[in-house]
């Protein structure tokens, strides 16, 4: 039986989750519909126009503009589907506890449009016991439906790739989604590994929760050691120098973005709010910004003064700017009476400038996140408040020669 006979739509499937997943299905041949209730993105996609920055995404989408892809905004085509996939994002409230109203919401657009028969296979990041409990939802309201959850793992950006090199973690509330999840999932990828639904919804929290900690970890010695007036970049180099066991130590940063905080979060909630692991790695990374700032407030006054911002973005190389702490880092700098100027050459925002403006303009910088492109600014007499280490001249060899 070949793929073609398998038809899947992908709710959400204009997003960083979604669609790169519907663009590698298509490839591989499965009859795949892509459903966002944002019309402008459809309308992008139907003109073969990427809606973020993905690698190889554009060479993608133009690659299969002549093949069966469909793109609407319509939720009726959920109807004509085996398999529904769907990617919808799963905030933390103002309390930090798990909000699904989004994914209930989205469930409830979809579900007169679902029969008996299909699989709804869940790809959003979810609260511990939430899939079964979608289950049991649709079962009695008389709805004979699968359900399988299967959580993404991806970096934006490297979707495509990561896609199909990362073994995808696959769950089912019965042999029958489990087999169809196994089914698409092996068509991407050589490796598929097997949970039960609520070890799968952990295994996604577990894993964010522990990127989050590790980064706070990093912040951590970075803020102890500039307190110290030592210099943690070389500190870091030197533990690191042909040492295995640290190898994978992370630098300083802003540690954000639209995942790692809120399912830490997630994790916290579920633990009953007896994680104290993830809150203090929360008010570690949470407050990097602050820390930044009271160091050169103990310096001088920052009333008046011209500062310059570089990368809005929450991560390198990328347009992603959800949950960004360099926009914390400006509204902190503006409160202190601060005249900021702002510069990404991916984030489109007509208020930034560019990084020349940026650099004739103000004698203070701050790498808000280390865009690659900004290793060749010759910084000359500016000020550079880098926590990442990006702007650090000094190598290992000249380090430790």
């Amino acid at each position: 039986m070949g793929n073609e006979s398998l038809r899947i739509a992908v709710v959400g499937g204009g997003g960083h989750v979604g669609l790169p997943l519907a663009l590698l299905l298509a490839k591989k041949g499965f009859g795949v519909t892509i459903i966002d209730s944002n019309q402008r993105k459809i309308e992008g996609l139907k003109r073969g126009e990427f809606p973020f920055m993905e690698d190889g995404g554009i060479e993608v989408l133009r690659e299969l503009k002549d093949s069966s892809l469909v793109f609407t905004s319509s939720h009726e085509k959920v109807v004509d589907a085996d398999v529904v996939i769907l990617t919808v994002g799963t905030p933390v409230d103002e309390h930090l506890n798990p909000d699904l109203t989004p994914v209930y919401a989205a469930i409830d657009q979809i579900k007169p449009y679902l029969r008996n028969g299909q699989v709804l296979l869940l790809r959003s990041t979810l609260f511990p016991g939430t899939s079964e409990k979608i289950h049991t939802l649709l079962n009695t309201a008389g709805l004979k439906i699968g359900v399988s959850f299967c959580p993404e793992r991806i970096a934006q950006g490297k979707a495509l790739r990561e896609l199909q090199e990362l073994p995808q973690i696959v769950s089912g509330s019965d042999e029958v989604s489990l087999a169809v999840a196994k089914r698409i999932f092996s068509t991407i990828t050589s490796e598929i590994i097997e949970l039960g639904m609520k070890e799968a919804e952990l295994a996604k929290l577990f894993s964010n929760a522990w990127r989050y900690i590790k980064f706070a970890v990093a912040n951590q010695f970075y803020i102890l050691a500039v307190e110290k007036g030592l210099d943690f970049h070389r500190i870091r180099k030197a533990m690191m120098l042909s040492y295995e066991r640290a190898a994978d130590f992370p630098t300083a940063g802003f540690t954000a973005g639209p995942c790692l905080f809120k399912d830490t979060m997630q994790l916290a909630a579920y633990c009953r709010q007896n994680f104290p692991l993830g809150h203090s790695a929360m008010l570690v990374n949470e407050t990097l910004p602050d820390f930044l700032v009271e160091q050169i407030k103990q310096e001088q006054s920052l009333v008046g003064l011209h500062i310059g911002i570089l990368g809005m973005a929450f991560k390198a190389d990328s347009d992603d700017n959800r949950e960004s702490l360099s926009y914390k880092l400006r509204k902190l700098l503006q409160y202190e009476g601060a005249i900021v100027m702002c510069a990404d050459p991916y984030v489109k925002d007509p208020s930034f400038h560019p990084v020349e403006t940026v650099l004739k303009s103000c004698s203070l910088i701050f790498i808000g996140c280390p865009h690659s492109i900004y290793r060749d600014i010759k910084f000359g007499d500016h000020r550079v408040i880098d926590c990442w280490g990006m702007a650090t001249v000094d190598t290992l060899a000249q380090c430790f020669p």
